[in-house]
């Protein structure tokens, strides 16, 4: 792990510069020495703004784009990544993640260490990609998003477990919905009827590995035109034991409880409500879900390619 600071740096070439953090994560020294890398670093138009929950970041984001914000620094975990990532798509502005949160799997997958001056280095002096977002129901995402098993799965995962036991809340709660029912599901990809059936889980992936930090989608990548698309027919302990154990081993499309394919629109109708989640953010129950992929919706800072 590097030992470098921001500071080490020439000053950054960014003009106004934001950040938008959920106050309540944590990452290295904390939001002061986040102040003192920035100031180090040479940054001098910065717009400060702080939420004590993820759901009032938009406001703020949006608000810093009418300041002149060129670039994002967005303080947090991956639901604090989405809202901000929905309120940047399609600005132009660059985002630059600080990896507070739980899981992190945005930061994971675009290789962003949860290490604070690395981080900040990435954001100030890193190359930018313009990156594929999902939007389901009006409503952009980042990582995945899904609706049964998996919208259930988030929505027990709440603060105080995460809180006590991390990536381990997600396995806990798997365990209470392993029984989930299955739902009559009928699934269109680009127009043409892909899967009636009845299924557990329905999953859409812009990014290879997901909640609990499995490769669920093998071939999955942020910048080519299209959302995975999964779906599994899992129902009970030894079904949900198995397909997980393909996953964990980069060899979902192998397991007989699932089904992936690759598109650009995807509709679902569900015969009972579920709920669905964006990002790790529980949402309300519904019986249709409209999702479609937003090539290169999003600026985002990555490290240097390893060459």
């Amino acid at each position: 792990m590097s030992t470098s600071t921001a500071a080490d740096a020439a000053p950054a070439a960014v003009g106004t510069v934001a950040v938008v953090a959920h106050r309540r994560k944590t990452l290295g020294g904390g939001l002061d020495a986040l102040r003192a890398e920035l100031a180090g670093a040479g940054v001098e138009n910065l717009i400060w703004c702080e939420v004590q929950k993820s759901r009032k970041a938009p406001k703020k984001v949006r608000k810093a784009l009418k300041k002149g914000a060129e670039l994002v620094f967005v303080w947090g975990g991956d639901g604090m990544v989405q809202r901000c990532a929905d309120a940047l798509a399609g600005s132009g502005a660059a985002m630059a993640i600080l990896p507070a949160g739980t899981a992190n799997l945005f930061a994971a997958n675009l290789g962003i260490p949860e290490d604070l001056s690395a981080a900040v280095r990435i954001g100030l002096r890193g190359p930018r990609r313009a990156l594929d977002l999902g939007r389901l129901n009006g409503e952009h995402f980042a990582v995945m998003a899904g609706a049964g098993f998996d919208g259930d799965l988030i929505r027990d995962a709440n603060r105080t477990l995460k809180g006590r036991f991390g990536r381990l809340a997600y396995m806990w709660t798997g365990l209470r919905h392993v029984r989930g029912e299955l739902v009559r599901t009928r699934i269109t990809v680009d127009g043409a009827e892909w899967f009636d059936g009845e299924a557990s889980c329905v999953l859409f992936g812009n990014v290879g590995t997901i909640t609990g930090g499995i490769p669920a989608f093998d071939d999955a990548r942020p910048d080519d035109g299209c959302l995975e698309v999964g779906v599994s027919t899992a129902d009970g302990a030894v079904d949900w034991a198995r397909t997980l154990g393909r996953m964990a081993a980069g060899h979902s499309a192998e397991s007989p409880f699932v089904r992936i394919t690759r598109g650009r629109r995807v509709r679902v109708r569900l015969a009972a409500p579920r709920r669905y989640e964006l990002d790790g953010g529980a949402r309300r129950e519904v019986t249709k879900l409209k999702v479609r992929v937003v090539p290169g919706a999003l600026t985002v800072c990555c490290p240097e390619p390893v060459s």
